[in-house]
Parts: structure tokens; sequence; C-alpha cells
């Protein structure tokens, strides 16, 4: 579940390729998921190791706060809250997580803590949009409903993709109902050691924008 502040992906972190305009934006908004070769998006169905978590680890950190829909934000509360008994090598990425500030864009939820403020789903390009104007390095997503809201108001500034080499058969899948395609622009890639491939994209248009 990160990048930089410029969307190209640092070389410690990946590798990033060439052709392809730095960005630098104000408080962008990034995404990242889990999915198998055969587009699989549930987490039940998705191989974990340490590395995986580090890749994590550095993408939660690098956000001045997280952006959940209820479901997301209810699971993940259930599985990393602090304190909780887990292997020792998930630690790292249980406490990044429960520090993170929290935004839950729900309708039915009353309220909300761990360390989180709600967002009424109504409001919710006009509250991102004032979220993203405040100064920071960057706002994250999670999830799969929530992120395919914001694909359609195009608010999301960053795609990561951590393809794992697994067929699992079944969904759900991602950005399943888009009203309309998004073109996107691969900017780095990473490997890791189980074979999964992390490729990170901005929107095409964002970067033919900023283009001279």
């Amino acid at each position: 579940m990160r990048s930089s502040p410029p969307v190209g992906r640092t070389p410690s972190r990946g590798t990033a390729l060439h052709g392809v305009a730095t960005l630098r934006l104000v408080r962008p908004l990034r995404y990242s998921i889990n999915v198998t070769l055969d587009g699989c998006c549930d987490h039940r169905a998705i191989p974990a190791d340490e590395e995986l978590h580090r890749n994590a680890v550095e993408n939660l950190a690098q956000a001045d706060a997280l952006l959940f829909g209820r479901v997301t934000y209810e699971l993940m509360e259930a599985g990393w809250r602090w304190p909780a008994e887990r292997p020792a090598w998930t630690e790292p990425f249980a406490r990044t997580i429960d520090a993170a500030k929290k935004y839950v864009v729900s309708s039915t939820l009353e309220r909300v803590d761990w360390n989180a403020e709600r967002l009424p789903a109504a409001d919710l390009e006009q509250a991102v949009r004032q979220l993203k104007q405040e100064p920071g390095a960057g706002l994250f997503v999670g999830g799969v409903m929530l992120p395919l809201a914001l694909a359609e108001l195009g608010l999301i500034d960053e795609y990561e993709f951590v393809v794992h080499p697994r067929l699992a058969g079944h969904g759900p899948t991602l950005f399943a109902g888009l009203a309309q395609h998004v073109d996107l622009r691969l900017v780095s890639r990473r490997e890791f050691r189980s074979g999964a491939v992390a490729m990170r994209y901005v929107p095409a248009a964002a970067v033919e924008a900023r283009t001279p």
C-alpha cells in the first residue's frame, strides 16, 4: 500500500522509466493495490511476505493521511490496530498504519476512532479536493470501491499495482463499472523476490499537460 514526492520512483525503490516527465504535485493522492495475474483483488487470495510489507510501509510512511471507505477501514482496524498478536515481521506495518491519520468516507458510520475522522460520502469530491489543497507530502487511498469513485472524479494522481504470480480463478476485479477508460503512463517498476512486480502509473493526461 507509496512513493516519493516526485511521481517517478527513486532508484532505491524501483527502476524509473525514461521518457516520462517527472511531476511534483502539491499533496498528490496515491493508490496502491495487490492483484493476481488474472485480476483478482481479494486480499485473501494475495500472498504476503516481509518484503511486500516493507513496500507497504514505505507507501504509508510517505502519506500525511490515509483515505478509506467503510469496508476497508473496518478490515484494517480489525487486522492492524495496535496492540495485537501477530508475526514479528509485520510489526513495522502495524505500527505505521496504527499511527497514521485516517479519513473514512462513509454515509452509514456515525462515528469513527483509530485516529480517524469521517468524511461524508455525499461531499466526496469537495472533501477530497480540499484535502489535496493542504500542503504536505501526499495522501494515500486503499481499497476497491472508494478508489473507483475517486478515479471517476479524476482525483487519483498515481496508481501502484502490485501484480502477484498467482491465478485466483475468481474476482472481485478492479474498477468494475468504471464509466470511461483512464489512460495511464508507466513511470516505474520494481520486482520482488516472490516474483511479484510493483508497477506505478500516472494518468497520461496529467503527463501530457505538464510536458513542454
